[in-house]
């Protein structure tokens, strides 16, 4: 889970700075386009000033001194060039902002309000940590921390220690009942332990918090479809199992284990697999 968890958040940051690059690149491309602008004006303009410096009655010499007004014009032209060319602009530094994109569908395919409101309400839950229950008062700083007790049910999870794990999660919970990983997490250990219909009620509550659906919650998602659709399973209830799974699948069509695992259970629903 913290491994899919990982990748997830790599490959927005891989995404994050791909944007970040395309739109150093386009600044640099309108920088270069601006200059070669200005350069064309500069030109344009100082054109046009030795045309009308040539066309005023002053700077017309009669035919015995054509030769030497003519040489005379060309040099104060050449002067007024050297002294009328643009003084290059000074370097200047242009501030560029992006706008964080947590999500990684393209904008055009985003839902952007679903998404929105998904963050906002990540956002609050992260707030809502209840840590004035009186029982909780001898309990240290680490100990009243929900993603603490996550990363300690994590360790014991993956040491084996369901009991443990399933503690720790419970103790969160109590610190903050809105966080959906949680009750996903401690699903997984009613499975192990066989406590077949707390893990459909976990999982079930972790589907609610993961609303509304959007690409950032997709994989946790995907999670707890498939625990409640295997307690069902497991209950015998195969019917309302294989809704989850197909749920699942929905969610990444390409999983072939998924798909494998609910075609095991359409054979059982049917009558042709005895498992």
């Amino acid at each position: 889970m913290m491994k899919l968890e990982q990748e997830e958040r790599d490959r927005i940051q891989k995404m994050k700075d791909h944007e970040r690059a395309k739109a150093t690149a386009e600044l640099e491309a309108w920088k270069s386009k601006q200059k070669e602008k200005a350069d064309e004006e500069s030109r344009i303009k100082l054109q046009r000033a030795s045309q009308d410096e040539l066309k005023k009655p002053g700077n017309r010499r009669s035919d015995g001194c054509n030769k030497v007004g003519q040489k005379s014009s060309s040099e104060a032209n050449s002067n007024k060039k050297q002294v009328e060319v643009a003084v290059p602009r000074a370097p200047r530094n242009i501030q560029v902002t992006f706008t964080p994109r947590i999500f990684p569908t393209a904008l055009r395919e985003s839902r952007v309000p679903e998404e929105e409101e998904w963050l906002k309400k990540q956002a609050a839950a992260r707030r809502a940590v209840n840590s004035d229950l009186e029982e909780l008062k001898d309990l240290t700083e680490d100990e009243r921390n929900p993603d603490w007790l996550k990363e300690k049910g994590d360790k014991c999870f993956a040491a084996g220690n369901y009991t443990g794990a399933l503690n720790a999660y419970s103790m969160a919970i109590r610190l903050n009942r809105r966080i959906p990983a949680l009750y996903s997490n401690r699903a997984a250990c009613h499975l192990k332990l066989r406590n077949l219909h707390k893990a459909v009620e976990d999982s079930s509550q972790a589907l609610d918090l993961l609303m509304p659906a959007v690409s950032a919650n997709a994989s946790a998602r995907v999670r707890a479809h498939i625990r409640r659709g295997s307690a069902f399973c497991q209950l015998q209830l195969y019917a309302e199992g294989l809704q989850d799974y197909q749920a699942a699948l929905k969610i990444e069509p390409d999983n072939e284990a998924l798909q494998a695992d609910t075609q095991k259970i359409r054979s059982v629903i049917q009558g042709t697999d005895t498992h």
